[in-house]
């Protein structure tokens, strides 16, 4: 398959030219794309390591205007940093510094110009840090894909009558209640073709167009939906048949394009049938009823069936 079930595209990027320059020119979609694994741990490198880097600093100024108890300061000596006495005590200061902490045991004197700049650079430099994770957090969690996950298409798809005329049908489902405004449905036939010419191209791609009763645009998707594809003379399943069909080499992408309601955010949700899913001569089961109560029930038990 080029493309699985839940809709991942397996394919492989070889003998690229292009430097890996390139993908850190857009780190923002490079730090969205990571998996969470290597994003928290780029996270965690980013915090420990401008901490660890200031104190470095830290220590630097104390050291530079001798405030560290090696250098004997006298009493009337006044220290660029309060009860910095080490490496590990400029660490914490660090660390107090950028997350605001401030315990109010460690503070800057007004004794150096060096260290007030230094307290500004770190703080400054601190927002931009916490303000770019915690926006890749925010939209790693809020990408669209994840609201991919609960739309659904049946495990096959199935060739039969429908007004007369002999169509490919597939069910597709939302599993939440919330909306996809403005759905649109399209396919790709993917298969291996011989031109003319006699160049073989692999995955050449045909356009499937796909039907809903209500039309492919702007569909109220709050039920099921059963989607056809017309077998005419324009098709490329004109020419099978269900003897041969299990014969053929090709593969059938289904892509749903919409609008998540609650975030305005553009999704698309993407599967695949190879022939062995493509069932001659099948219906779906119906799976829309109405109770008792008056309220429309929807059976998922029977939605592949």
């Amino acid at each position: 398959r080029l493309v699985s079930k839940d809709g991942r595209c397996n394919i492989e990027f070889g003998n690229v030219e292009q430097s890996r320059f390139v993908f850190l020119v857009d780190i923002w979609t490079t730090i969205l794309d990571l998996r969470w694994r290597y994003k928290m741990t780029i996270f965690i490198s980013a915090f420990l390591g401008s901490w660890f880097l200031f104190g470095l600093l830290w220590y630097v100024v104390a050291y530079v205007h001798k405030d560290l108890p090696e250098f004997s300061p006298s009493i009337n000596h006044t220290p660029c940093v309060e009860n910095i006495n080490g490496l590990t005590s400029a660490f914490l200061f660090s660390l107090e510094t950028q997350v605001t902490i401030g315990y109010g045991f460690r503070c800057v004197t007004e004794q150096c110009a060096t260290a007030i700049f230094l307290l500004i650079f770190q703080s400054i430099l601190g927002v931009i840090i916490n303000s770019f994770m915690c926006g890749a957090i925010m939209a790693k969690i809020s990408r669209s894909k994840n609201r991919a996950k609960t739309i659904t298409f049946s495990k096959n798809a199935v060739i039969s009558k429908r007004g007369g005329k002999l169509c490919l049908l597939i069910r597709v489902a939302n599993l939440r209640k919330s909306l996809l405004i403005g759905s649109h449905i399209y396919g790709k036939l993917l298969k291996t073709t011989i031109t003319p010419e006699g160049e073989t191209i692999i995955l050449d791609q045909v356009n499937i167009e796909f039907i809903v009763d209500a039309g492919n645009e702007n569909l109220f998707f709050i039920s099921p939906l059963t989607i056809y594809h017309i077998i005419d003379k324009n098709s490329p399943f004109f020419h099978m048949a269900a003897e041969t069909i299990l014969q053929q080499d090709f593969e059938l992408v289904v892509f749903l394009d919409g609008t998540v309601e609650a975030t305005s955010a553009t999704c698309q949700v993407r599967t695949s049938y190879i022939p062995e899913e493509v069932l001659w001569g099948y219906r779906f089961a119906p799976i829309v009823s109405k109770t008792k109560e008056g309220k429309y029930r929807v059976d998922f038990q029977n939605f592949s069936k």
